[in-house]
């Protein structure tokens, strides 16, 4: 059990790690030229819904996206118009990311942090090593998935386990388990992305998944 508990705790500690460094790196990768790029594909409200949802899904924070938002209107560089098509995308985009992470990619993780590696070690470039850093933290992320998934399987067998995950299904204790767990982590991705992975490894129920989330 000891062997499983730490397992997923280094998945958690990984996906954390690279959710954290995502943001600052890709607007790192961006420069100065964000906002040039923002004010060129907003100038109407599906375009920036659309900008909503690719930068969130990348950031993998709506939260972050949503900030950023607020500080351009107050700056004028944003109509409300557009800032409520991006935070309407903002929204859009925190589901694709679920979706990804319900994606089998985690095995494929390997890939893009030996991309992401190489990229590191031969390129002398900033904005190279910046891109190669947004790989390598993708792959770190996927990885970090991919071991608590891992880690997970044996406790279909554990009937104290599954107990505890069928509380999960009154919409209030699965509520105050989410926000607990939001709270103790400080990232609701983590939490949706957990929640996914005892989903589909049979641990938490449908009920249980939306209370939770």
């Amino acid at each position: 059990m000891s062997e499983i508990i730490l397992s997923i705790i280094a998945g958690l500690i990984l996906f954390l790690f690279a959710v954290n460094h995502l943001s600052e790196t890709i607007q790192l990768v961006l420069g100065e030229n964000a906002k040039h790029w923002i004010m060129k594909f907003t100038s109407n409200t599906i375009s920036s819904l659309l900008v909503g949802i690719v930068v969130t899904t990348l950031l993998d924070s709506s939260s972050a996206v949503i900030i950023i938002t607020i500080v351009f209107v107050n700056s004028r560089l944003l109509t409300f118009r557009q800032a409520m098509g991006i935070v309407l995308g903002a929204n859009i985009g925190t589901t694709v990311s679920s979706q990804i992470i319900a994606m089998d990619i985690g095995k494929y993780s390997p890939i893009l942090l030996l991309i992401g590696f190489v990229m590191l070690l031969i390129s002398k470039s900033e904005k190279v090593n910046a891109t190669g850093k947004v790989i390598l933290y993708f792959g770190v992320l996927f990885f970090g998935l991919y071991t608590m998934e891992n880690a997970l399987e044996p406790l279909r067998e554990e009937a104290f386990f599954l107990e505890w995950m069928k509380r999960t299904e009154e919409p209030m204790s699965g509520a105050i388990i989410g926000a607990l767990v939001t709270l103790i982590i400080q990232s609701s991705s983590a939490t949706v992305g957990m929640a996914i992975i005892l989903s589909k490894k049979g641990l938490l129920s449908l009920a249980g998944g939306i209370a939770v989330m």
